[in-house]
């Protein structure tokens, strides 16, 4: 079984969000996945995709944090940013962080961890709407 879905996410704030319910919302034919793989592509050059902790939103502000730090903003020297002080920097942010993830399937559902959840970092101050190709390959029920 071969399955191919554009999920638009909503748009949000910078920062970094749980978006696993809302990508689940956009494949209901997981659910007669007995065993696969779900790779998310996530078609932004400017926010990313990553797994991490799924209950204590602290940890998601922290992540936030560390990432500002890590790569500032208004950083002299650069030639990018045409679209403002926070371009290249969320360019960055995205490299270092991925726009793809492969999550196995499980019995109709993502075989994640007790505390894991898929983040959207979002690294731009207004960066709108994103897309999400999520492609499922496995064995139906």
């Amino acid at each position: 079984m071969w399955q191919q879905t554009l999920i638009t996410l909503r748009a949000r704030p910078r920062g970094f969000h749980l978006v696993t319910d809302e990508l689940l919302a956009g494949l209901p034919e997981l659910k007669a996945c007995r065993v696969g793989l779900l790779h998310l592509w996530l078609q932004h050059t400017s926010a990313s995709l990553t797994i991490n902790e799924n209950a204590d939103p602290a940890v998601r502000r922290d992540f936030e944090r560390f990432f500002n730090r890590l790569i500032p903003q208004g950083t002299a020297g650069y030639e990018h940013n045409d679209e403002g002080l926070d371009d290249l920097p969320a360019h960055f942010k995205a490299s270092v962080l991925g726009c793809q993830l492969s999550l196995p399937v499980t019995a109709g559902q993502l075989a994640l961890g007790t505390w894991q959840g898929v983040y959207l970092g979002e690294h731009r101050d207004h960066g709108g709407a994103r897309k999400v190709l999520a492609t499922l390959h496995g064995e139906g029920a």
